[in-house]
């Protein structure tokens, strides 16, 4: 198993692509630390994981917040004795109209998305560098890094920071034995876009600008993840990979070109 007795922690690993993530994990042998700001949600995932057989953990974590940071990190180091992985997966969205957006608004996104993925990646990787044995880092970001939307302002200029925050943390931990890259999936199938798919007129849409014609799982960009925090994936430094089914490839609707 590639992660055997490694320790691994997934922030946003409550649902979607996170709780994903977490499993994945477990069945290649990790010590699953999950984190989110939800305890029911956080103790259901990792009861899931004990009933198959796998080791996990949950600490309740709001990533934007230092203090909840250092406390992750320090009960992970307690429980396990090191940290091997980290997934940044947390993420949030703001949606609104580019004059509606607040200051509040801003931080919001800005914190979870790009500020806590800079903190906790600083404080796991002080960790990997005292006990002299290196690890990797996983961005998720999102095809609104390199693509926009007129509605989600904040969400995209947050995941472009994190698309060059990988690059500049990896330049910065390379030399350390520290590999770290970036996912940046498109359209997956969380709780949000199952109520998309519902709705015929979006779905429609979505399809028409989707060359693979249909919405990856949160399986498929979890196994994308695991592979860029494995060593098969070590030679990658800095790196963004778009598991988007060729949405950020494609220039005009697929009616456009027909």
């Amino acid at each position: 198993m590639r992660f055997q007795d490694q320790v691994v922690i997934v922030t946003g690993a409550t649902k979607g692509i996170g709780e994903a993530c977490a499993y994945e994990f477990a069945k290649e042998g990790a010590k699953v630390v999950v984190t989110g700001r939800t305890v029911e949600l956080g103790e259901k995932v990792v009861a899931a994981i004990k009933a198959e057989g796998g080791e996990g953990l949950f600490v309740r974590c709001d990533v934007s917040q230092k203090d909840q940071i250092d406390a992750l990190v320090a009960a992970t180091v307690e429980e396990y004795g090191t940290i091997d992985v980290v997934v940044n997966n947390a993420g949030v969205n703001h949606s609104a109209d580019f004059f509606d957006i607040t200051e509040e608004d801003w931080d919001w996104v800005m914190g979870v998305d790009l500020k806590g993925t800079f903190m906790l990646s600083q404080a796991a990787a002080r960790v990997m560098i005292d006990q002299d044995k290196g690890g990797s880092i996983v961005n998720v970001s999102s095809v609104m890094a390199v693509l926009a939307l007129a509605d989600q302002v904040p969400y995209c200029a947050a995941k472009g920071g994190v698309n060059q925050l990988t690059k500049a943390m990896a330049l910065s931990l390379v030399h350390k034995g520290i590999q770290v890259n970036c996912c940046a999936p498109g359209p997956v199938m969380t709780e949000l876009m199952q109520r998309v798919v519902h709705n015929d007129e979006k779905h429609k849409q979505l399809m028409d600008r989707l060359p693979i014609e249909r919405i990856a799982t949160c399986e498929e960009i979890a196994r994308v993840i695991l592979f860029l925090a494995s060593k098969e994936a070590e030679y990658l430094v800095g790196q963004t990979i778009y598991p988007d089914g060729g949405r950020s490839i494609q220039a005009f609707p697929r009616r456009m070109e027909k």
